[in-house]
């Protein structure tokens, strides 16, 4: 007769394993490809689960101001180098 040694890993198998808190460069890496529009749906899936909304709120209109950001220095740079005048 043989008794069954329970270790720490057999004891972590049983816990449900908590949900980690995203970090900013994970969220910011999905609205990036959000944004770009490209998203595996495992990936899709996985974030789902991973980010917290108020952060992918915030980061989708971070993101959005420095697009429109890029794009008012983006003309304001064609149109004063003369390029547009053509």
């Amino acid at each position: 007769m043989s008794a069954r040694v329970i270790t720490m890993a057999d004891d972590d198998e049983r816990k449900p394993r908590a949900p980690r808190k995203p970090r900013a460069l994970q969220t910011a890496r999905a609205i990036f490809w959000s944004f770009f529009g490209v998203r595996k749906r495992a990936d899709y899936e996985h974030d789902v689960h991973q980010l917290d909304p108020r952060q992918v709120v915030v980061a989708g209109i971070v993101g959005a101001a420095l697009f429109v950001l890029a794009l008012v220095l983006l003309v304001r740079w064609v149109v004063g180098s003369g390029v547009a005048a053509g």
